[in-house]
Parts: C-alpha cells; structure tokens; sequence
C-alpha cells in the first residue's frame, strides 16, 4: 500500500488503529482500507457505532463549555485521537481565548495530524504518550510549557479508558493523575458499557470481539466500574448518566437509541 503523504513513516499500514478507525466512524479521511475494514466488521453487529462516537463528541462539546463556565481554561485531553471539526482547542478557545490544550496520544498518526492542525495556534501542543504512563506525560515539556498544574485542569478521558485492560490497571493510572492535579480540577470522562447498547449482550459482544482480533481490546464495564474512576472527585449533576443526559442541548427523546450506549460524567477534585 502507499504511505499518504500524512501519513508518518515507520507506521504499519497492515494493521488497523484504534484512532483512525474512530476518525472513520466520524466521517474523518485520516484512516487506512484496514481501518476501514475493521470498522466495517465492528458494524455488521452495532451498526449504530458512529452513532455512539458522535454522541461521545457532543458530550465532550458540553463538558468543555462547562468547564469554561466554571472557570477552568487548562485543558489535558489524553487519548485525543485525531483531530476534526469542534475538537477541544477550537471549544474551549472560542469560549476563552486564553485556553490552554494539551492534546496526548500514543497513535503516531494522531499525534502527527495534531502537531500539524495545531501549528500557529498559541496555547497548545500535541504529545506522544500512554495514558498508562501517567509520569511520561505529567513530566513532558509539553505539559510544562502549556499548562500551569498548580492551578485547575480539566483532565478529559474520553472514550478511552474502555481500550485499557485491567492488568494494566487504569484505576491507578487515573489516580495518578488525579493526584498530580490542583484541588477544583475537573475530570471528564465517558466509557463503554453493555448497558445501554440498543442489540442483545452476545450481539454486541461480536464487535467486541473484532476490536480484540485486530489487538486492541475493548473492556466494557459496568456503571459501578465505571463510578470507580471518580474516586477523589464529586460529581457533578446529573452525575454518571448516558451521554444524552449530560446536560444537553437538545431533547434526548430525539437521540438515536445507539447514543445511550455506556455512559458520561464530570467531577471536580475535592
């Protein structure tokens, strides 16, 4: 296959990315054909999958407003993907101008395509990273130059903890990072979850079962697994709820039932 041109080298093309194949659900054109294959796959048994994705995206959309709103402008979105349209940086700095963004991935493409979407725009840089090393990216020169952490973040994990396995142990990993924030910093969060998908349990877990063939397994988990991840914070209203109830901008009666999938919350570090 040829390389695009933005594509950076020392990739393998032959094997699909968790963050390219998110880019396809959302109508991006920073994805491969094994992407899209896999996407394909994914989808003969939740056809609603891009669905979920755009419901993760309005949520985010809505967190970052509040966070504004509530006077946090330092944002450090882990497991960022790739960037389009309404990404964090053009949210929160059309709501402040002085917003700050750290954007952190370990897909070498979505860290390329960052770094280029981001050039010229103050207040903001893209970092090779793993969420599961939490020290990698509390210690980055990115996050020193960009973000002040002696005063509130809004730590935003969205639609990415669902692609860590408990034996890496992500609890910790969260706290890691809770503890390195100051106290009124923010968490946004949304995950995957059984509960919720409009398709029968073994239905659904056929596309599970795609995204652990191509080696990126995705970890549904409960709501009380999910609460988990709050520990330090108090929730914010209306607390851990489908993403469509996340203080939204429209009706939820007029979501697709896909959106409901899993669930969304933000707390503030006590």
């Amino acid at each position: 296959m040829e390389r695009p041109a933005w594509a950076p080298p020392g990739i393998d093309l032959s094997m699909p990315s968790v963050s390219r194949i998110y880019d396809y659900y959302l109508g991006g054109s920073h994805n491969f054909e094994v992407d899209r294959e896999a996407a394909r796959k994914a989808m003969e048994f939740m056809p609603g999958l891009p669905k979920i994705m755009q419901a993760n995206r309005a949520f985010m959309r809505r967190a970052v407003h509040h966070a504004v709103a509530e006077g946090v402008t330092q944002f450090l979105d882990i497991g960022s993907g790739i960037p389009t349209f309404g990404n964090v940086h053009e949210v929160a700095q059309q709501a402040s101008p002085e917003a700050a963004v750290v954007y952190v991935d370990h897909d070498p493409v979505a860290v390329a395509h960052s770094r280029a979407v981001l050039e010229g725009t103050e207040r903001t840089a893209a970092l090779a990273a793993d969420l599961r090393k939490p020290r990698d990216i509390l210690g980055s020169s990115e996050v020193a130059s960009v973000l002040d952490l002696d005063r509130p973040v809004a730590l935003l994990l969205v639609a990415v903890l669902h692609f860590v396995e408990d034996a890496y142990d992500p609890y910790a990993a969260v706290a890691e990072l809770r503890d390195a924030l100051a106290p009124g910093s923010l968490v946004v969060l949304s995950h995957a979850s059984y509960e919720g998908i409009p398709v029968p349990p073994e239905q659904a877990g056929r596309t599970v079962g795609v995204y652990k063939d191509i080696r990126n397994p995705l970890i549904m988990r409960s709501r009380d697994e999910i609460a988990r991840f709050f520990e330090g914070y108090d929730m914010v209203e209306p607390g851990l709820v489908p993403m469509p109830h996340w203080r939204p901008d429209t009706a939820p009666e007029e979501e697709d039932p896909y959106s409901f999938s899993g669930y969304a919350g933000v707390g503030r570090k006590r």
